[in-house]
């Protein structure tokens, strides 16, 4: 399975701070325990720092954990603490709030994503990449291109997760810049050649759709491992992840019922031609 070192910080902060929570333990108990301050062990539960294996066995201890549940976490622990740089060179053009969802979406076993005005990274031509970035000022395009590039290679892994995208109808006519027949044309095809891909699912949520309302930008992550599943929820700074239950089970059932509005595959493949053929009118 793929994975980064972030990502398996994130894992194991993940399971310490509910391991924690388990032994109703504040983390202000913890760095007592630790010989070091709260701060740390906040930033040891968020993923945003590492943590020495001795730590985290005491840590362990302290929460009551033994056994194979112990010897999984110091597994976790172990693979945690391997590479450093990952985030180096082009890379690092990468804003550090969305670093923990790159490094996860390899390992996910499913993801659900639903986005209203924008065309989603992974699904996005490099004619409509280059338009975003340049028409959103950024200084370093190529950086940015080759980022998302990467992102794409998600796709063609041994095992890819189960990619299931909805897209509202709004984010197909609406061009990085204002109207811009030529990179829609490209995005739409581009669109229509992701049908090779058997574990890419896109359906178009047309402005027909019978809702009440459509809710904001949402992406969930399922796993197959200890990781927990979560919501990952992006806005102007920065990007909310929920991994709590209840708010979780929230958002699924919001997708469910997007899902149930919009167009099936091959309706939508039918949406995207007409679309297409739109687009290349409005260039003659």
């Amino acid at each position: 399975m793929a994975s980064t070192v972030t990502s398996r910080r994130k894992q194991l902060g993940n399971e310490l701070r509910h391991a924690r929570n388990a032994a109703k333990m504040t983390q202000q108990q913890v760095a007592e325990v630790l010989g070091c301050t709260q701060g740390k062990v906040n930033k040891i539960e968020s993923g945003a720092v590492g943590v020495k294996l001795g730590d985290v066995r005491t840590m362990l201890n302290a929460f009551g954990i033994n056994g194979e549940e112990a010897d999984t976490l110091m597994n976790l622990a172990r693979a945690a603490a391997g590479q450093r740089g990952h985030w180096s060179g082009y890379r690092s053009v990468v804003p550090h709030w969305f670093r923990t969802f790159t490094d996860l979406e390899p390992a996910a076993a499913e993801i659900l994503t639903w986005h209203g005005e924008r065309v989603p990274g992974p699904l996005q031509s490099e004619h409509y990449m280059l338009k975003q970035f340049t028409e959103a000022g950024a200084t370093d395009v190529t950086s940015l291109v080759r980022n998302r590039l990467d992102r794409k290679a998600v796709f063609d892994q041994q095992q890819p997760p189960y990619y299931r995208f909805i897209i509202s109808e709004g984010a197909l006519r609406r061009a990085p810049g204002g109207f811009a027949p030529a990179v829609m044309l490209d995005q739409v095809e581009h669109l229509l050649a992701l049908d090779r891909h058997p574990r890419v699912y896109v359906h178009v949520l047309p402005f027909s759709a019978k809702l009440a309302a459509v809710p904001n930008d949402f992406t969930i992550m399922r796993f197959p491992d200890r990781t927990r599943d979560f919501v990952y929820i992006e806005h102007s700074a920065g990007g909310l992840y929920l991994d709590d239950v209840k708010d979780f089970n929230i958002f699924v059932d919001s997708w469910d019922r997007l899902r149930g509005a919009a167009l099936e595959r091959g309706e939508t493949r039918q949406f995207l031609k007409e679309l297409a053929e739109s687009y290349r009118s409005q260039m003659m």
